[in-house]
């Protein structure tokens, strides 16, 4: 059975959330950018969108990579590869923008608010992993 972790930001607070069963199924197939329903990750009336993750190895999904599966890219300064000098380039294996059964970690952002606060939402499903992380500067 597919589980994820999905972590949810609200500018700056962040909730963990662990997904599993049908409604973890369902999010097999959506892509980076893709927006769904709140109902599931247990925050109905939200809409979130996806801006990300990790495999069950670490490697990040990049939105400009199509498919599944892992792939070799040639890039510069991006996402999964910060050189410290100018003009660097490296070929790194990267995930595609589908989610499929072998990610670990969703990212998602609230577009749309429900009327209850996230919070009291998933203190009543029993879901909270992590309460709040601290805003970075």
């Amino acid at each position: 059975m597919v589980e994820f972790k999905v972590v949810i930001s609200d500018g700056p607070k962040s909730w963990q959330i662990i997904v599993d069963g049908h409604h973890a199924n369902s999010l097999i197939g959506k892509k980076i950018g893709d927006e769904i329903d709140g109902i599931f990750v247990s925050l109905p009336g939200y809409k979130l969108q996806i801006t990300g993750g990790t495999d069950k190895d670490g490697f990040v999904m990049r939105k400009d990579v199509p498919g599944m599966g892992r792939k070799r890219i040639l890039t510069a300064r991006s996402t999964g590869f910060k050189p410290k000098d100018k003009g660097v380039r490296k070929r790194i294996t990267v995930c595609g923008n589908t989610i499929s059964p072998n990610i670990a970690q969703i990212n998602m952002k609230v577009i749309k608010k429900g009327t209850k606060p996230i919070e009291e939402l998933l203190k009543a499903a029993g879901k909270i992993k992590e309460e709040e992380k601290k805003e970075e500067t």
